[in-house]
């Protein structure tokens, strides 16, 4: 029976996936800490933080992942008919601190946030060396939705999204997937299932699939249009 592994604190080497538990499903491993390097090179091989205060810190490679292709997006007609008429002004790496701090603000669904605050502090630190990036969207000078992700190769990490008013969340996910497509982006790694994921066009796939594809498109150079880009 596969057991959890303890990272070391002098080593950035992470077990190989089929070491992950079953239950919880795909907790990894633990331990570490929340540096650039550990960072990028989890997301490098497919495994993300995902922690509450008073836990250790947890690593996870959940199966099946969820991804999307950014060529198959689907954005029914009322999203098609919302974005053509909408007020709202959608940007990139505005704000990237009121995102994540947003992101990590309570759910109706949980007391709890997984986005600590030693995550934001590591997140932004991401943004700052080019890694991680924010989509905002505002009503006036008011952010009302948004979503954050680290970028390597051709790969996107989607992390977390919030929405303040209705459609904001969705907005800002179709402005990135399209802007992604644009830029020769080609897996968006949306790591646990949502029906609103679902209904924007991901997918379920094995963790055996996600790895492979990632090993193909997370090397080499990212591409960087980020900055300057709003609807």
């Amino acid at each position: 029976m596969p057991q959890l592994t303890w990272l070391r604190p002098d080593s950035l080497a992470f077990p190989p996936h089929h070491r992950a538990l079953a239950e919880p499903e795909g907790l990894l491993a633990a331990g570490g800490d929340l540096s650039p390097e550990r960072l990028l090179s989890a997301y490098a091989q497919g495994i993300f933080p995902w922690y509450q205060d008073g836990q250790p810190l947890l690593w996870w490679s959940p199966n099946p992942r969820t991804i999307l292709h950014p060529a198959r997006l689907h954005v029914s007609r009322s999203m098609q008919k919302f974005m053509r008429r909408t007020d709202l002004v959608i940007t990139l790496d505005r704000s990237f601190a009121e995102v994540i701090s947003a992101c990590a603000q309570p759910r109706t669904y949980t007391d709890g946030t997984w986005i600590t605050a030693e995550m934001q502090r590591a997140y932004c630190h991401l943004h700052q060396l080019g890694h991680a990036h924010s989509v905002e969207v505002w009503d006036g000078a008011e952010l009302v939705g948004g979503l954050y992700g680290v970028a390597l190769g051709k790969v996107f990490f989607g992390e977390s999204m919030f929405s303040r008013r209705s459609n904001a969340s969705k907005a800002a996910f179709i402005f990135l997937v399209r802007h992604l497509q644009s830029w020769g982006y080609e897996l968006i790694d949306c790591q646990m299932p949502t029906d609103h994921l679902f209904s924007l066009g991901a997918e379920s796939i094995s963790r055996e699939a996600f790895v492979d594809q990632l090993q193909r498109l997370g090397p080499g150079q990212t591409v960087d249009h980020w900055r300057g880009n709003e609807l």
